[in-house]
C-alpha cells in the first residue's frame, strides 16, 4: 500500500472498530428502553420528542458543519495558514451558536403545536409527554452543535480517536442513567440520559482540542475569506438536510396515524439497517473525506477520482450481501436484541416486515455517503442539495401512495426506492463532473456481489435447514448460535466466491482487517 493508502486504512480501522462498539452500545440502549416499554405510545413519544432537537442539529451542525468545515479548514492547514484556519472556524462558530439560540427560543415556546403537527395521531396524554421531554432534549442540541465542531476540527488533524470514544460515552450514560432512573422518572429518566450523554461526548474532546492548540477568536467578520467559503458551502447541505429531515416529518405524521408503536417499530427497523452502514460505509466515507479534500486542494484529481470510486465499490461488495444478510435473519435477530421484558413476539414481527423493505437500500445509502464526500470535498454542496430534493420528492409522493396501500411496509419500499433514485442521480451528475469514473468497473463489483450474495443466501438457507430442528428456539443461548452460524457461513462462503476473482475493493477491505488483526497484537 501507498502511504495514502496505509494512513487511510489505519484510519478505516479505528473507525470501523469505535463504530462498531458504539452502535452496539447504541442498540444496548434501545433494548433497554424496549425490555421496560416494549413498541407503543410510550415509545412513539420518546421518538417524536427526538424530532424537533434533531432537526435544529442537523441543519446546525449534523452535517452542514462538518461538510463545510473540513474542506476549508483542511485546505488552510495543506497550505500551512493555522492563524487563517482558526479565525475563520472561529467565526463560523459565533454565529452557529447565535442561530441556534435564537431558533431554541421559539422552539421551545410552540414546541406543543409543532409536536400536535408532526404526530398528530398521538393520544393526547402522550402528546404532553412528547412536549415534556423535547423541552428537556433542547439541551442536548448545545452539546451536539459543539461536538459537530469538535469532531470536524479534530478529523481535519487526523484526530478521529477522540470524536469516537465522545459517541462511545454518548451511548454509556444514556443506558446508566436510563436503567438508573427510570423506575423514578418512567421513560424520561433516557431523555434525561440523552442530555447527560451529549455533554459527556463533548467534554471528552477537550483535551485533544488542546493539544492540537485551539484557538478561539471572538469575531464576527462576515468578509473573512474562509468564513465566505463555508457558509457558501454550508447554506445548500442546510437546507438539503432540512429538506430530508421533512421527509422523515412526513413519514412520522403518516405513520402517527397508523396505530401504537408503528412510528417506534420503523425507527427501529431503520436503527437495524444503519448497523452495517454505519459500521463500514460511514467510517470510510469518514476516513477518506479529509484525504479527498486535501486531494482537491493540492489539484490531484488523478488520485481524488480513484479513492473516490474506489471507496464505492468497496462499500459495494460490504453492503449487498448486508442487505441479503438481514433479509435472511433479520427476525430472529430482532427477536434475540429485543423480544423480552415487554417487547413480545408480535412486535419483532412488526419490525420485521417494514425492516425487510428497508433493507432494500443499504447498499444505495451506503453509497451515498461517499460520493456526498466526494462533492463536498469538490466544494460542491449544491448538487448533493438539488438531487436530494428531487429524491426526497419522489419519497414523499410515494410514501403517501405506497402507505395508503400497504400501510407501514409502504413507508419502508418508499424510502428504499427514494435511496436507490438518490445513488443513481449522484452518479450520473459525478460522471458529467469529472469525466470517466470507471463505470464498467463499477458493474462489475455490482454483479459480482450480487451474484456471490445469492449463492451466500442459498448456503444460509442450507445451514437453517441442518441446525434449525436441532435447536431449541424459545432459548436465547440456540437463538445466538443460529445466528452466529448462519453469519459464519455466510461470509465465508461469500469471501470463497469472490477471492478467486482478485477485485480490487476486495484487496483494499482484506487488507483493512489484516491490519485490524495485526493492531490487536
Amino acid at each position: 500500500m501507498s502511504k495514502t493508502a496505509n494512513r487511510l486504512a489505519q484510519a478505516a480501522i479505528l473507525l470501523i472498530i469505535t463504530v462498531a462498539i458504539s452502535r452496539v452500545l447504541g442498540y444496548g440502549r434501545e433494548v433497554a428502553m424496549y425490555y421496560y416499554f416494549g413498541i407503543n405510545y410510550f415509545t412513539d413519544a420518546y421518538r417524536a420528542a427526538f424530532s424537533i432537537p434533531d432537526f435544529l442539529y442537523m441543519i446546525l451542525a449534523g452535517g452542514a458543519i462538518g461538510s463545510a468545515l473540513i474542506p476549508v479548514f483542511s485546505g488552510y492547514l495543506a497550505k500551512s495558514l493555522k492563524e487563517q484556519a482558526w479565525r475563520s472556524v472561529s467565526i463560523a462558530f459565533n454565529y452557529t451558536m447565535t442561530v441556534m439560540l435564537f431558533l431554541l427560543i421559539p422552539a421551545y415556546l410552540f414546541t406543543e403545536p409543532l409536536i400536535t403537527l408532526l404526530v398528530p395521531g398521538l393520544p393526547h396524554e402522550y402528546m404532553n409527554l412528547a412536549v415534556y421531554m423535547t423541552h428537556i432534549m433542547f439541551v442536548q442540541t448545545v452539546f451536539m452543535v459543539l461536538n459537530g465542531f469538535s469532531m470536524g476540527i479534530l478529523n481535519s488533524y487526523g484526530n478521529f480517536l477522540a470524536p469516537a470514544i465522545g459517541s462511545l460515552l454518548y451511548n454509556i450514560v444514556i443506558i446508566l442513567i436510563g436503567i438508573s432512573f427510570v423506575h423514578y422518572l418512567g421513560i424520561v429518566a433516557f431523555a434525561y440520559g440523552v442530555v447527560a450523554g451529549a455533554f459527556m461526548s463533548f467534554l471528552v474532546q477537550i483535551p485533544a482540542l488542546v493539544k492540537v492548540k485551539a484557538q478561539y477568536v471572538f469575531s464576527f467578520s462576515w468578509r473573512d475569506e474562509g468564513f465566505k467559503k463555508i457558509i457558501i458551502m454550508m447554506i445548500p447541505v442546510m437546507i438539503g438536510l432540512g429538506v430530508g429531515q421533512f421527509n422523515a416529518f412526513v413519514t412520522q405524521n403518516i405513520a402517527s396515524d397508523m396505530g401504537a408503536g408503528v412510528v417506534t417499530s420503523l425507527n427501529l427497523a431503520q436503527k437495524i439497517i444503519n448497523f452495517p452502514q454505519g459500521i463500514f460505509a460511514v467510517s470510510l466515507a469518514s476516513a477518506i473525506f479529509p484525504t479527498l479534500a486535501a486531494l482537491v486542494a493540492q489539484k490531484d484529481w488523478t488520485n481524488f477520482s480513484r479513492i473516490s470510486l474506489l471507496g464505492i465499490r468497496a462499500i459495494l461488495i460490504i453492503m449487498i450481501p448486508a442487505s441479503v444478510g438481514l433479509v435472511l435473519i433479520g427476525r430472529q435477530l430482532i427477536g434475540l436484541c429485543f423480544q423480552q421484558g415487554n417487547f413480545t413476539a408480535e412486535m419483532t414481527v412488526m419490525t420485521y416486515q417494514v425492516l425487510i423493505f428497508y433493507s432494500f437500500s443499504i447498499f444505495a445509502y451506503a453509497c451515498t455517503q461517499v460520493i456526498d464526500r466526494s462533492f463536498y470535498a469538490l466544494e460542491d454542496t449544491k448538487t448533493p442539495v438539488l438531487v436530494g430534493i428531487i429524491t426526497i420528492a419522489f419519497n414523499v409522493a410515494a410514501s403517501i401512495k405506497l402507505s395508503n396501500m400497504m400501510g407501514q411496509q409502504g413507508l419502508a419500499l418508499a424510502y428504499s426506492l427514494a435511496g436507490m433514485t438518490d445513488i443513481l442521480l449522484m452518479m450520473t451528475v459525478f460522471r458529467v463532473k469529472v469525466g470517466r469514473i470507471g463505470g464498467r468497473k463499477i458493474m462489475s463489483s455490482f454483479a459480482a456481489a450480487s451474484g456471490a450474495a445469492f449463492i451466500m443466501a442459498l448456503a444460509v438457507k442450507a445451514s437453517n435447514f441442518f441446525l434449525g430442528p436441532h435447536l431449541d428456539m424459545v432459548l436465547k443461548a440456540h437463538q445466538l448460535f443460529l445466528i452466529v452460524a448462519d453469519i459464519g457461513v455466510g461470509a465465508l462462503v461469500y469471501l470463497l466466491v469472490l477471492y478467486p476473482f482478485h477485485l480490487e475493493e476486495m484487496e483494499l477491505i482484506l487488507g483493512i482487517i489484516k491490519k485490524k488483526i495485526a493492531l490487536g497484537h
